[in-house]
């Protein structure tokens, strides 16, 4: 199955509103840092239902948005979801973003990078597309220090990629992208049930489910731009 058949089921189903919830948990965490000034441009790959486009020009007065998807039925929902002019959806591919270069000033990206075919072409294409000192934000829950995150590709029917921290500093740096930072951000919203509930469907112990939510949570992985 390809990334867009799996994504079309989803959106068919109504999945993009639950992933939107879960990942507002932490997401809302990283939009928060992101440095855009008003009027500033911002792509968001993997758009999804939107959600981070919506919250960007709500709180932060953003410029020009487009969202970036393979699913055409995401992109759909999405465009439902928003009567905001402000915020343009296509559907592309990471490995060739439909934009001019030094076009860009902030890429935003949530649970969607490890997805792509290429993923250091993917970044290549990021730092091509940012303006000198743009940045970009890529969150992601499936790396390969979250253990618990590991099964996950048994459910999913299209291949994703699993990197550790270190390989993803060395992709942004590779591509052309200073790492401004890095670090995880907890997911406090998760309620996690007392001992005695466990074991659940998803965790054997509460300790794992406390490791998965409260201390691995999501890797953010910040670069800049530099020509």
């Amino acid at each position: 199955m390809s990334v867009r058949e799996e994504f079309d089921e989803w959106a068919a189903d109504g999945k993009d509103r639950g992933m939107e919830d879960r990942h507002w948990h932490t997401a809302k965490h990283v939009l928060a840092r992101m440095p855009v000034e008003p009027g500033e441009t911002v792509l968001d790959l993997g758009t999804g239902s939107g959600y981070a486009l919506r919250a960007l020009r709500d709180t932060n007065d953003a410029g020009p948005c487009y969202g970036l998807d393979g699913s055409p039925e995401m992109l759909r929902n999405a465009r439902e979801y928003t009567d905001d002019d402000g915020i343009g959806f296509l559907r592309g591919d990471f490995d060739a973003l439909p934009f001019a270069t030094d076009s860009i000033d902030h890429v935003f990206s949530m649970e969607a990078f490890y997805y792509a075919s290429d993923p250091p072409h993917t970044l290549a294409e990021i730092a091509r597309v940012l303006r000198p000192g743009g940045t970009a934000h890529v969150a992601v829950n499936y790396y390969e220090e979250n253990v618990h995150s590991h099964e996950w590709q048994e459910f999913i029917d299209i291949e994703m990629t699993r990197w550790s921290a270190d390989e993803y500093r060395r992709a942004f740096r590779d591509a052309g992208l200073a790492v401004a930072s890095q670090d995880t951000i907890p997911d406090r919203e998760v309620e996690i049930p007392p001992a005695a509930a466990f074991p659940t469907d998803d965790f054997e112990t509460r300790e794992a489910m406390v490791e998965r939510y409260r201390e691995l949570g999501t890797l953010v992985t910040v670069g800049v731009a530099t020509e």
